[in-house]
This record gives structure tokens, sequence and C-alpha cells, in this order.
């Protein structure tokens, strides 16, 4: 049985190339410390929801939020990444709340009343994190007139460029990878604010995946990174290397949650 393997979560068209190869170098060294049915390639055909739940999947990116909801015991983190963005700390990330670089809001506090883009309600970039930051501000469960999804990190950039929406909170490893690849989609925005940290988006396995399977798949992903003979995949993603973790790592992000319940803002609104 081929098992699956995905990097979708930072797939973008022009880092196709660099996911192909960090592919390719990882799944090497699978094969060659005894891992069976390493996939040949990444998948990109199926939704990320139906691959993170599909029991033959080997490796795969997920976000913090639908882990620790969704995702509890589908999928297992093995492993954070460390990025070389602004906004990440060892293997933590943050948001930066974008807003049109043409507009005069200088705080997060003067977008109330305004329209917020969202990536989708289950981010915890986009969503989770972006409402543990407005809570402090929110009256009465209420802080944006409206909220606006845009179904991903670039569209919610795009909106705000383009006037659609006032503000976002993006990735902050999407926006380094945009501001650096693809500059001129970003340029239209500015960054206001940093949102918490939280730890990085996890490389996950299956779900009772054997201690054995988790090393090697942890040794593979630690050897890749460090690799000179794929340092330029590596440099165009951010990669600095990883960090292993486990899913309790993971419980700031439901804590970032209970704080917003308890600010009598659970809503994002």
């Amino acid at each position: 049985m081929t098992r699956i393997a995905s990097l979708g979560m930072y797939d973008m068209p022009w880092l196709l190339h660099a996911n192909d190869a960090l592919w390719a170098g990882l799944a090497s060294r699978l094969r060659a410390i005894g891992m069976d049915g390493v996939a040949e390639s990444l998948e990109r055909t199926r939704s990320l929801a139906t691959v993170w739940r599909d029991p033959a999947l080997l490796f795969a990116q997920t976000c913090g939020y639908p882990l620790m909801t969704a995702l509890n015991d589908v999928v297992t983190p093995f492993a954070a990444p460390v990025y070389s963005w602004s906004g990440c700390s060892g293997a933590t990330h943050c948001s930066v709340i974008v807003v049109l670089r043409a507009s005069s809001f200088e705080t997060l506090a003067d977008l109330r009343g305004r329209r917020a883009a969202i990536n989708g309600p289950d981010s915890n970039s986009g969503m989770n994190l972006f409402r543990h930051a407005v809570a402090p501000f929110a009256e009465g469960g209420r802080f944006f007139a409206d909220v606006v999804t845009t179904g991903g990190h670039l569209a919610s950039i795009d909106h705000v460029a383009s006037g659609r929406a006032d503000v976002a909170a993006i990735d902050c490893v999407t926006f380094g990878l945009a501001h650096r690849h693809r500059p001129e989609l970003v340029e239209g925005v500015r960054v206001i604010a940093e949102t918490a940290k939280s730890p990085s988006l996890p490389f996950v396995t299956r779900a009772g995946a054997s201690a054995g399977e988790i090393a090697m798949l942890l040794s593979a992903v630690e050897e890749a990174t460090a690799d000179p003979q794929l340092v330029g995949a590596v440099e165009a993603l951010g990669l600095k290397g990883v960090e292993p973790v486990c899913v309790d790592d993971f419980a700031v992000v439901l804590g970032y949650e209970q704080e917003a319940i308890a600010a009598e803002y659970p809503v994002l609104r």
C-alpha cells in the first residue's frame, strides 16, 4: 500500500518545485531507513480534509486549531517547523494584522465597526489568534460590523488590498512567503500589529502511528531540512529546521479560545 504525503498548507503555485524537492529528499530518507509504501509524489488532487483523515496518511501538515478540535484523535503531530520569516520565533508563529496601505488605521482599536476578512472559521492564524487579539476591544460580544470568509490567506490579503475588507489576520509564514516570492501580492497592505504566538503548523501522520514510525519521520525531516543539497528548496520555503512536538504543545491554541470566551467574545464578529 502506498502511503499518502502532502505539503498542502504552503503549496502555492510558485512553491510547487520547492515542495516537490523537499518531499523527494524526505522520501528517499524514509525508504533508506526502512519505511514501506512511501509515496513517490505529493498528493495534490484531494482536499486537505480528506488527506488528513485517510488511514494511509504518512506525512502532512495541518493547522493548530483543527488539530485540537476536528482532527483530535485523527492525526498525530510529530514536528513543528522553525521558519525564518518575521513573526516566527523557534517553532512558533503568529499572525500579522494587515490593513490597506493607504488607510489611516494605526491600531487594532481603530478598526471598530469595520469589515474583517478571515480565511476560514477553523483557522488558528486567520480566526482564533485574530479573535484573541480583538477580544479586549469588543463590546457586547461584537467589534466588527461584518466578517467575510475568503477561503484563503492570499484571498484575504486581496480583499484588504482591493477595499473589499478593512482588515485581516494573515499567518506570518504565508505573509513572508508572499513578500519574498510574490511581493506584488502584499504591496497594497501594511502590518499594524501582531497576534500572540502559537506553535507553527505541525507536520503530522496518522493517529495510531507507532513510536518507531514517528521516530523515522522525525529523523527524516530533521535530516532533509539540514541537507546542503536541498538548500534551495529549504530556503525558498523559509525552513530553518524542525522541533519535535506532541499534541499537548498545542494546548495554548485552545487557551487563546478560552481567554476570548472569558472576555465574552466567543465568536469573531
